[in-house]
């Protein structure tokens, strides 16, 4: 299983939560991003149906992958 960090960080004068490259909207204070990252990463660990993925990659390729709903990654909050 796969682990998954949100940050809080400082973004457009106010602060943000990071995941990989992606950055949240910004939220005013520092206790609004950390809120809100502890509800996205608790979100994101809530098993679903399974189901596709469809992407396209930098080269323009279309690609399928199957998603396995149960399978979650355990995350955690960098606040």
């Amino acid at each position: 299983m796969s682990n998954v960090t949100y940050h809080v960080i400082e973004h457009d004068g106010g602060y943000a939560y990071k995941v990989g490259d992606t950055i949240s909207e910004t939220f005013a204070s520092h206790d609004e991003a950390l809120r809100a990252a502890r509800i996205a990463a608790a979100e994101q660990r809530v098993p679903d149906e399974d189901g596709n993925i469809e992407y396209q990659d930098a080269r323009g390729a279309r690609h399928v992958e199957s998603a396995r709903g149960d399978d979650r990654p355990d995350t955690e909050v960098d606040g």
